[in-house]
């Protein structure tokens, strides 16, 4: 795992990745093209979920679809830099996963890549905020959905994370 990336455990007994080097700092947009090819190193590893063991894998079609897919486009400001810079914690977003839920392919969008079914996760992540002086402020907490399809091999593939979104509770203070 990323020594970038820590994982602590939030005051309901629920685990957060503390991202501790942001990658993606641009203020003005995010380079999804650069994102994408970042990603492309993880394709091949896979990562397995604590809190049911499962093993999932990162595919070719991840780096893609987590860089260009809709929920990415609709993404402004935190929610899109945020998003961005999970790309150094895939494996921690993976292995503190939780809430597993099986879902159906949504008017067949995803056809012979979904006909073995979906599972969602939820997972949670801090991005760290600066003072002006450079200084370690707090965090801010996001939480986001782990997409996973089902492969004919039987294996779980890392889709995208979908529907990533600042919480309003209390930043956590470092």
């Amino acid at each position: 795992m990323n020594k970038s990336v820590s994982i602590i455990t939030d005051l309901d007994g629920s685990k957060i990745a503390l991202i501790n080097d942001i990658r993606f700092k641009s203020r003005k947009g995010i380079d999804w093209n650069e994102v994408e090819q970042y990603l492309k190193e993880y394709i091949g590893e896979y990562f397995e979920i604590s809190e049911t063991s499962e093993k999932i894998y990162i595919g070719s079609d991840f780096p893609d679809e987590f860089s260009h897919s809709n929920d990415t486009k609709g993404l402004k400001g935190a929610n899109m830099k945020a998003k961005a810079n999970i790309t150094s914690a895939i494996g921690e977003l993976i292995q503190i996963a939780s809430e597993k839920a099986q879902y159906p392919d949504y008017k067949n969008k995803h056809g012979a890549k979904a006909q073995f079914g979906w599972y969602r996760y939820n997972t949670r992540f801090g991005i760290p905020v600066y003072d002006e002086d450079g200084n370690l402020e707090r965090y801010n907490i996001f939480s986001t959905r782990m997409l996973v399809r089902c492969d004919a091999d039987g294996k779980l593939y890392l889709y995208d994370l979908v529907r990533t979104k600042k919480e309003t509770s209390k930043p956590h203070e470092q």
